[in-house]
């Protein structure tokens, strides 16, 4: 059967091929890296090139099953020049191709062998523009896996300055705005702009400059995932500590204190560090930093002032939400 599937890959022949490639994929894990040895990857990328639908998708759903589970067979693919035939199906008329090209991107991305080749390639900005140009046409499951491909990429360092230059900052927010803010395409969204944001003060600028971003990361404070929450909240810290001055009438504008409070006392450990760090940055005072030693009572009884120098509008059940956040973090 091995010997019968390298055959007919190598002989030429599109329907023979097409049959080899289907069969492959039926073939155990260790069966088809046992055919990778043996040079199989060349005429299946070759495959690619073909103006025949079934033979693409073919030797696509072929090549992820070589690539799942190996980092050698990712390594070899990218290798055997994949990507400008990648880059080009990303651009057909099928979606149904485009999205299994973003699946097999995702794949080869985890790569960390793969992952310079692939920035480089131009992957980056049309994954943006596909993300951007079809927020609402692709599927969820293609969604999830460009923003989960982008974030691949981010992984590595020398990249993210290419990613955060390649507008995804306003395409990942319209993706949490026009979401759900508890779904997971909300939750890999802002995972990834914190990564960018995190990445340097350009990026922080670009976020907070663009029209209502401050807001759409406040609500998802209030409205995400618990992860989503974590997520939000270092955006708007990393926002907060660029400038203070600038940014912080902004944040607090926006209501952001109850959401803030809540997620200090029930957020992730991470997220309650940062939110109550950001809880400080938002009070009135110059003397940031010089209360590490304060209660937690006396910290939030602060904090309150604040608001109300702040001349925010606290209605009576955020007042009893305050009360309770300071009485659970006094025990």
């Amino acid at each position: 059967m091995e010997d019968l599937v390298v055959e007919n890959l190598f002989s030429g022949n599109n329907q023979v091929q097409i049959q080899a490639a289907t069969q492959l994929s039926k073939l155990s894990s260790k069966q088809r890296h046992r055919l990778a040895e043996r040079g199989i990857i060349s005429p299946l990328v070759s495959m690619l090139q073909s103006q025949d639908f079934e033979a693409i998708q073919a030797s696509l759903l072929a090549l992820l099953g070589l690539a799942f589970g190996s980092e050698r067979n990712k390594t070899r693919i990218v290798k055997a020049g994949i990507m400008p035939i990648l880059l080009s199906l990303l651009q057909c008329q099928s979606e149904e191709l485009v999205e299994l090209t973003i699946a097999a991107m995702l794949i080869l991305s985890s790569c960390t062998a793969n992952k310079l080749a692939i920035a480089s390639s131009g992957a980056i900005q049309l994954l943006v523009e596909i993300l951007n140009n079809n927020v609402t046409c692709l599927s969820l499951q293609a969604r999830l896996d460009t923003i989960a491909t982008l974030q691949n990429l981010s992984t590595c360092h020398q990249i993210i300055p290419s990613i955060a230059s390649s507008g995804v900052i306003y395409s990942l927010l319209q993706v949490i705005h026009f979401s759900d803010k508890s779904t997971e395409l909300t939750e890999k969204a802002m995972a990834l702009l914190e990564t960018i944001v995190s990445s340097s003060d350009d990026s922080i600028h670009e976020t907070a400059a663009i029209g209502g971003a401050i807001r759409i990361i406040v609500e998802a404070v209030e409205e995400g995932s618990v992860q989503c929450k974590e997520h939000a909240v270092g955006i708007l810290l990393n926002i907060c500590q660029s400038c203070r001055e600038k940014y912080r009438g902004l944040i607090l504008r926006e209501g952001v204190m109850p959401g803030l409070l809540q997620l200090s006392v029930d957020g992730t450990w991470r997220a309650k560090s940062m939110a109550r760090e950001l809880l400080l940055l938002l009070r009135d005072c110059s003397n940031y930093g010089s209360t590490s030693k304060q209660s937690k009572h006396e910290l939030m009884e602060q904090i309150m002032q604040a608001i109300d120098a702040d001349g925010e509008k606290v209605a009576g059940s955020t007042l009893r939400l305050v009360e309770e956040m300071i009485t659970k973090l006094s025990t």
